[in-house]
């Protein structure tokens, strides 16, 4: 038997999970021809067949979570690439074939625990910890039961259903960024009173931040917290966040300051169609260099919008308020926008963020786009 892994889906997308299998055991399938449909953190992607074949087994089912580089099809053929043993739970020998195809070797962590891979894979779907667990087997080996006696405690504890897909994708995200990032908040307000009747409040501030990006360049950039290294890039690639009933999608407007409004408002159009469609491209919703989180056209004026890595920063704008301010020595009602920057302190200092902040709010207050 030849094994088909899960394949390398793009940058940062290390694990997916099964959607739906278009193909069954027993049935022959031509080269790409379309076999399983799997959801990662970015979107829904679909899985082609990579040759002509007999299709003899499927590994994981429905809501299982595989990670890159393991089986996910087990294919009929003459192609004897050798075999190794390993031992099955409970006792006894198998032996599998030891030909991969796909891709490279599989990225989960090696875990401590000792368990089978049966067992291993029926800890990843029922979300268990194989670290927290007492094997009961021989050696302390964990076995089947061990595995669905803690995922029984634990949903009689908690109850819920567990999170899945973009939802999921979400959590883990969040996390990470709590667990890594230095994350210092600061606010400021911009006075719009200068914009014409026909406003594009989303198309501006994007424009506006590239502009301040072109004072501040720091801001847009990466940083790798193991290596302690910092990219600055030299185009910003702005995520839109876009808030969705299946959960939070941040696809990627590319350029923002090479390229027109107009152009930029066709693109925003199209991204969240996509988005709403749940037919966007992986590769539209990787890449951004800084983050936008437009919450105030829901409720808000200002918050703590939380820094994925590797970008280092990201603008949250609030609602648009009619507020009373002193204009040339009158009190006037203006227009006010107010504006959130969250930075990681880890690779930006106070000032740099400030000068940013500084810099977004007078290209905000011009009468026109800079």
């Amino acid at each position: 038997m030849k094994y088909f892994k899960l394949p390398d889906l793009g940058e940062g997308l290390q694990e997916a999970e099964i959607v739906q299998w278009h193909v069954k055991p027993g049935e022959t399938v031509k080269a790409d021809q379309l076999l399983v449909s799997v959801e990662t953190a970015k979107a829904l992607v679909e899985i082609p067949a990579p040759y002509d074949g007999v299709v003899s087994k499927l590994f994981g089912q429905e809501g299982d979570i595989l990670h890159v580089g393991e089986p996910l099809v087990g294919y009929e053929g003459e192609e004897d690439a050798g075999t190794v043993v390993g031992r099955l739970e409970g006792g006894g020998e198998v032996q599998t074939d030891s030909f991969f195809i796909g891709a490279a070797p599989s990225t989960r962590e090696h875990l401590a625990p000792r368990a089978t891979p049966a067992v291993r894979q029926l800890a990843r779907r029922l979300g268990v910890d194989l670290a927290s667990l007492q094997g009961s087997g021989a050696d302390g080996l964990i076995t089947r039961a061990d595995v669905e006696a803690a995922a029984r405690q634990s949903r009689e504890r908690f109850g819920g259903e567990r999170l899945r897909g973009v939802r999921r994708s979400m959590a883990i995200n969040m996390a990470r960024s709590h667990a890594e990032v230095v994350p210092v908040t600061i606010y400021g307000d911009a006075d719009l009173h200068r914009w014409p009747e026909a406003r594009d409040p989303l198309i501006r501030i994007a424009k506006a931040i590239a502009a301040a990006c072109r004072e501040e360049p720091i801001l847009n950039a990466w940083f790798d917290g193991q290596s302690l290294a910092l990219k600055v890039h030299e185009r910003l690639d702005l995520g839109i966040a876009v808030d969705t009933p299946d959960g939070l999608f941040v696809p990627v407007l590319r350029d923002v300051g090479g390229r027109s409004a107009a152009d930029l408002r066709e693109g925003v159009g199209r991204l969240r169609a996509d988005v709403r469609a749940r037919s966007i491209p992986p590769q539209e919703m990787m890449g951004a260099t800084l983050t936008l989180s437009n919450f105030g056209t829901f409720f808000g004026r200002y918050a703590n919008p939380v820094v994925v890595p590797p970008q280092v920063a990201i603008v949250g704008a609030g609602g648009i308020r009619q507020e009373p301010v002193v204009w040339e020595g009158q009190v006037a009602i203006h227009p006010i926008l107010p504006l959130s920057l969250t930075f990681d302190h880890r690779a930006v200092t106070g000032g740099e963020a400030a000068r940013f902040l500084g810099a977004l709010v007078r290209a905000l207050e011009q009468p026109e786009s800079v």
